[in-house]
């Protein structure tokens, strides 16, 4: 049978993010049965987050020599953004990469910093976060909504869509944005005058088409794979929030894998996360670039002077959510990240393609 070890659940965030491998310190007897995974996301497949799912896939396969075996299920073939979460929590799927924005609404309020608009001047700063001590933290919390935090990925930075361009705050008076669940992006959207709308991210290019809502925010790979860009006719790049996943597993399952395939799965994920975040920044540009040549929605490149007007709009949001996040969690952030907002130059931050 099996050999467990009691605190390796707890452990596997930490062990993750610091890079270490874990190497088991008992045997464990592996089945004749295939371990089945079940992968379920809600974006297309060349996106980064479908891309890490497949090569975390091929991973995981390939080095535990076909004892697991991993199906990806992309573009919410088994579940929608609003469904997954407690699928996972049932063990009707065994693992998932939700938006950071999902954990807030759960009780565990602190990744509803991440929501914050221009919390991260860029990569650097984040992965202070998600690499460090704070993220660690957050992860080790999800254990009691029974699920294992394995890692963070990066999905990008979030820019505007409309069907008029949105240069300033007041471009966004009265229209209807669609945005993910999230207290602090009704807040968002409420500071710079326009409406929020809650809504499943599936549902959102047939909103955006019918005109239910009038814009959104996303990732520029989720904005072109998705083709938004289609049914809306302006691409705002403010780079105004950063967008990122939670990669987590099913609490029961993981715990009971052999230790020796638990640790070959957390190798390959910690490959993965890395794989990840390499490919981003090239990502984004290049959807950037297929939007622009697409000759659908035109692109719009914000000056230093209109994103300054934007983030002063949005500046009160931080204060107004401090209650709700917690200050502790804010000042620990502001703390990590503020040497590498101090020192980086605006443009490291952006895609290359608007540089």
């Amino acid at each position: 049978m099996h050999c467990f070890k009691s605190a390796v659940g707890a452990q596997t965030a930490l062990w993750m993010l610091t890079g270490l491998a874990f190497s088991p310190v008992c045997g464990a007897q592996g089945h004749d049965s295939t371990i089945v995974i079940k992968f379920s996301h809600v974006v297309a497949r060349e996106t980064p987050k479908g891309k890490g799912a497949e090569y975390f896939k091929k991973l995981a396969e390939e080095r535990t020599r076909g004892r697991v075996k991993v199906e990806v299920y992309p573009n919410s073939q088994l579940y929608k953004d609003k469904e997954e979460l407690e699928a996972l929590q049932l063990g009707s799927v065994q693992m998932l990469a939700p938006s950071v924005s999902k954990f807030g609404p759960m009780g565990v309020k602190a990744f509803e910093a991440f929501d914050l608009p221009y919390l991260f001047d860029g990569y650097e700063a984040a992965h202070k976060i998600t690499h460090g001590p704070i993220g660690q933290s957050m992860l080790m919390q999800l254990q009691q909504h029974q699920m294992i935090g394995l890692a963070f990925w990066d999905n990008g930075f979030k820019e505007f869509t409309a069907n008029r361009p949105l240069r300033r705050p007041e471009d966004f008076k009265g229209l209807k944005f669609r945005i993910k669940s999230s207290k602090v992006l009704e807040a968002q959207m409420r500071a710079l005058g326009a409406i929020p709308q809650v809504m499943a991210f599936s549902d959102v290019y047939q909103a955006l088409q019918t005109g239910v809502v009038d814009g959104a925010e996303t990732t520029p790979t989720n904005i072109y794979t998705q083709r938004w860009h289609e049914v809306q006719k302006y691409l705002s790049l403010s780079h105004h929030g950063y967008d990122g996943y939670v990669v987590v597993a099913n609490r029961k399952f993981w715990d009971s894998l052999p230790l020796d395939v638990r640790g070959t799965l957390e190798q390959a994920l910690n490959d993965a996360t890395r794989y990840v975040e390499s490919i981003t920044v090239r990502e984004e540009a290049d959807a950037i670039e297929a939007i622009r040549a697409s000759g659908k929605s035109r692109v719009i490149e914000l000056t230093a002077e209109e994103r300054s007007a934007l983030k002063e709009a949005l500046r009160p949001v931080h204060q107004q959510m401090e209650g709700r996040i917690g200050r502790e969690v804010l000042e620990s952030i502001d703390s990590a990240t503020r040497s590498d907002q101090k020192h980086s130059k605006a443009a490291s931050a952006l895609p290359v393609a608007v540089r």
